[in-house]
C-alpha cells in the first residue's frame, strides 16, 4: 500500500511539474518584452513587473516539489555524495521527517491565514499593477502542500531503500 501512496504522489508531482514548466516560457517570453519596452521605448509598465515576479513566484512555489522528486534540489554534498545508499536513505529520511515535513506544515499554516487575509480584503498592487495577490499567496500554501507530499514519498522511498 506504501508503494502505491508513494508512485501515486510521484505521478501527482511529475504531472504537476510538467505543467508548471511552461510557465518559465512565458516568463522569459514577459521578460524580453519588458527588456524592448525599456531600451527601446525607455518604459516598463507597472503590471509588467507583478506579472514576472508573480510567475516566477508561482514557478518556484509550485515547482519545489517536482525539484525533490528528480533530487535537484540545494544540499551540500561535502559528505553526502561519497555515502553509501543505505546511509542517503537514513539522511533523507531523518532530514525531511524532523526538518522538511514540519517546516512545511508550518508554512502552510501560516500562510493560510496570510493568504487568507489578501483575498479578504482582495489585496492587489498599490502602484496600479495587477490585482488579485492573493492567488500567487495561495500558492505559497499550495507549494508547500506539494512539497509536503513529496516529502512523504521520500519517507516511503528511504524506507524502502533501508529494508532492502
Amino acid at each position: 500500500m506504501l508503494n502505491t501512496i508513494e508512485n501515486t504522489i510521484n505521478s501527482l508531482i511529475e504531472w504537476i511539474g510538467s505543467k508548471i514548466s511552461w510557465i518559465s516560457f512565458f516568463l522569459v517570453l514577459i521578460i524580453c518584452i519588458d527588456v524592448f519596452l525599456r531600451y527601446a521605448f525607455s518604459s516598463t509598465k507597472t503590471w509588467i513587473l507583478d506579472l514576472e515576479w508573480q510567475l516566477f513566484s508561482i514557478l518556484f512555489l509550485l515547482g519545489a516539489a517536482y525539484g525533490l522528486k528528480h533530487d535537484q534540489h540545494v544540499r551540500v554534498d561535502l559528505f553526502y555524495q561519497k555515502f553509501s545508499d543505505k546511509t542517503k536513505a537514513w539522511v533523507n529520511l531523518l532530514g525531511t521527517i524532523f526538518f522538511l515535513l514540519p517546516w512545511c506544515l508550518i508554512i502552510i499554516v501560516k500562510a493560510w491565514n496570510y493568504a487568507l487575509n489578501s483575498w479578504y480584503v482582495k489585496e492587489g498592487s498599490p502602484d496600479g499593477g495587477l490585482p488579485a495577490w492573493y492567488i500567487v499567496k495561495f500558492c505559497i500554501v499550495l507549494g508547500f502542500m506539494l512539497l509536503l507530499l513529496q516529502g512523504l514519498a521520500v519517507v516511503i522511498g528511504s524506507l524502502n531503500k533501508i529494508r532492502e
